[in-house]
């Protein structure tokens, strides 16, 4: 049997209260809460997040749920450094003008 990693995605629920936080353990793993803001981080199944995320809104405690942007954004920095230098030369020669 091999090893297969799943493709994975955080949840970013907002509750009014903390006290229902356990009951979001059946929908995913529970990564991070804060209490301050009341909001849990969790993590679930990427092919899962439209239905869960559906699921969730409707519970009574939850105000909104945010899908994380991470798995959009690309996260190689090959020639990242060349552009913004570039981009500061040309601000700064819109500057001098």
């Amino acid at each position: 049997m091999a090893f297969e990693m799943q493709a994975r995605q955080s949840l970013i629920v907002y509750t009014y209260s903390l006290k229902q936080t356990r009951q979001l353990k059946r929908y995913g793993t529970v990564m991070y809460v804060s209490k301050k803001m009341r909001y849990v981080v969790l993590y679930v199944n990427r092919e899962d997040v439209a239905s869960l995320s559906e699921q969730l809104g409707k519970l009574r405690f939850v105000k909104r749920v945010v899908a994380s942007q991470r798995p959009e954004i690309s996260e190689t920095f090959n020639g990242v450094a060349e552009e913004v230098a570039a981009g500061k030369k040309s601000e700064t020669e819109d500057d001098d003008e």
